[in-house]
């Protein structure tokens, strides 16, 4: 596990974090602003006015600089090591959502950053994932894809006859399996790097990134607007993690480490769960945090002589 794919997992992790709140606080400047529901023709429209609103376009720069980040994790490290790294989003999340949203962590949420940190830690250094190949093993990827593909739509089908946190969370699931997919071509695409140019803009796996990534980013979209993010986040970078450590088992031939370790890896994975599960039911997240945007101050006016004040304020008798 090199520091330079740590740093550059960490940086993807804070980038997805960061356009996770910005669009969310975008979504809900527009659902405040525009009451109301519609047919397929107003969704369009709504979508179209959502690109232009300035925080859901700073959230598009931080996502496009976690693609790029986590294209350079990808290319010089494993799958089962970048991708359960970005677990450490839901901490970037709360962070930048507290910033946002206006909402200081306490004691208790600071104690549940520590222990997921602490659990990622664990269970990473007691796995101790094993190098594979660069690319796929020969003939896996079209049975991965089926199963990839029948998950994917049937927690997109629950998620469509629930309501509230139940319909966030499994949108979320199916947002985090399109992720960790998207990772593993990805990883498949750095892998012929070597190729050369011609050979990368001619082969699938390229294509099959940009179709995998624009469902998950339109699926994303559906996730922010289903639920609050205590009810989404946890089921995306979770199951982006153990997602992808699947893929990297079954496509790349990665391996974690089990017998006596895997005592440490089951303490690190319940740290986290707790941690998770910490962080969801503190204060910072409870209550719709990061439903309430903020009001803009009120400009009171400037005090004039003889105890007036300016326009929008009240003069003094």
């Amino acid at each position: 596990m090199s520091a330079l794919t740590v740093v550059l997992a960490l940086l993807s992790a804070l980038g997805n974090g960061a356009a996770s709140v910005l669009q969310r606080r975008a979504a809900m400047d527009q659902v405040r602003e525009e009451r109301g529901d519609g047919g397929p023709m107003r969704s369009l429209l709504r979508l179209a006015r959502l690109l232009r609103r300035p925080f859901w376009l700073a959230g598009l720069a931080a996502m496009v600089v976690s693609a790029l980040a986590q294209v350079g994790a990808l290319a010089v490290g494993r799958l089962s090591v970048v991708q359960p790294l970005l677990v450490s989003e839901l901490l970037f999340t709360l962070v930048v959502g507290s910033l946002v949203f206006r909402h200081r962590p306490d004691g208790r949420t600071w104690l549940s950053f520590v222990m997921l940190a602490a659990g990622l830690a664990l269970f990473l250094v007691a796995a101790d994932p094993s190098s594979g190949s660069p690319t796929a093993l020969g003939g896996h990827w079209m049975s991965v894809g089926v199963v990839v593909a029948i998950a994917a739509g049937a927690l997109i089908a629950v998620a469509r006859v629930l309501r509230g946190a139940a319909r966030a969370a499994a949108l979320g699931s199916a947002t985090a399996v399109c992720f960790a997919c998207t990772a593993a071509l990805i990883k498949e695409l750095t892998g012929r790097f070597a190729g050369g140019v011609v050979a990368v803009l001619t082969d699938w796996p390229l294509y099959a990134v940009c179709a995998v990534g624009l469902l998950s980013f339109l699926l994303l979209q559906s996730t922010l607007r289903a639920g609050t993010l205590a009810a989404s986040q946890p089921a995306l970078t979770l199951g982006d993690a153990l997602v992808s450590i699947a893929l990297g088992w079954m496509l790349f031939g990665e391996r974690i480490e089990l017998g006596p370790r895997i005592v440490p890896e089951v303490v690190g994975i319940l740290l986290m769960a707790i941690g998770i599960v910490g962080l969801t039911r503190s204060p910072a997240m409870c209550g719709g945090w990061d439903q309430a945007v903020p009001e803009p101050r009120r400009n009171t006016g400037t005090p004039l002589p003889g105890g007036r004040s300016g326009p929008g304020g009240e003069g003094t008798p």
